[in-house]
């Protein structure tokens, strides 16, 4: 009888592990297409699907290269305002999760009310006023608009408030003010520590959200040097790229396998930051 169910038991599992693999297939499949696109021709691209890489890597390359694809600019660009906006974000959005956590004061109620409403509040519905901001303030062409807004992060506020409310101890704040250690250092030294998978989680989101944004760069910055990479991803709809093909899909490949790389050898902390921070509501 236990034979009987054994058997049954693992060709489920194997029926499971077919399935799933399936599903695997179906979500690489896209990305390994772009892949081998950017290595054909455009008469090779147009006369039908392949998944067998093609060896016009080298002369598409020289084609982005000539049309003012700059990517490495562009990696830099993305890269300086995606790890400066994520370390202001995550900073700041830790310390307010703790205030919210650990002190009670008169306002503690609408302050976190106000945090939920910003949350649902689309981000189009201010954009005209923050760009008119931007303008009186003249900083047009600049990184600052990009970067500092990011410190006041409602949703990374709440999943850190959600997170640190699983963790936190009173007696560990208590006993550290007895020693007569102060309110930063209580933070820096306890809090901070104990919230590390709770940042990597929302690390890696936060830098994926700053590196595909589009909008805002797109409104803000009009000087092709300071360009991000999705704005320089959009360049390969002008005319120049409109017949090469193999060039347009080198481009696109080479600005999502950042992002590839990041999820494939940071998936664990994503999954297990996410399932922490939903315990508690």
């Amino acid at each position: 009888m236990m034979n009987a169910n054994e058997s049954k038991i693992k060709k489920q599992r194997i029926l499971i592990y077919i399935f799933f693999g399936f599903l695997t297939l179906l979500s690489i499949l896209p990305f390994w297409i772009v892949i081998v696109n950017a290595t054909r021709t455009a008469e090779q691209i147009q006369q039908g699907l392949s998944l067998i890489p093609g060896t016009n890597f080298m002369e598409n390359w020289r084609i982005l290269r000539d049309g003012g694809f700059n990517i490495f600019q562009g990696y830099g660009n993305s890269f300086f305002i995606a790890f400066s906006s994520t370390a202001l974000s995550m900073y700041f959005s830790c310390l307010t999760a703790y205030g919210l956590t650990v002190y009670d004061f008169k306002l503690k109620r609408p302050a976190y009310l106000l945090i939920m409403f910003m949350i649902m509040l689309p981000p189009q519905v201010n954009i005209i006023g923050f760009y008119r901001f931007m303008v009186n303030l003249g900083l047009l062409n600049s990184y600052i608009p990009l970067i500092v807004p990011a410190a006041a992060s409602a949703p990374t506020v709440f999943f850190m408030k959600q997170y640190l409310q699983t963790i936190y101890h009173p007696a560990l704040v208590d006993s550290a003010r007895i020693d007569g250690a102060s309110e930063l250092k209580i933070f820096h030294s306890i809090v901070l520590p104990l919230m590390r998978p709770a940042i990597a989680t929302m690390s890696i989101f936060g830098f994926v959200q700053s590196w595909n944004n589009f909008l805002m760069p797109l409104m803000l910055i009009n000087d092709r040097s300071r360009f991000t990479l999705p704005m320089l991803v959009q360049l390969l709809t002008t005319d120049t790229y409109t017949t090469q093909y193999g060039s347009l899909y080198l481009g696109i490949s080479m600005s999502i396998i950042p992002l590839i790389l990041i999820y494939l050898f940071l998936s664990k902390h994503i999954i297990g930051g996410v399932t922490a921070g939903g315990v508690k509501m």
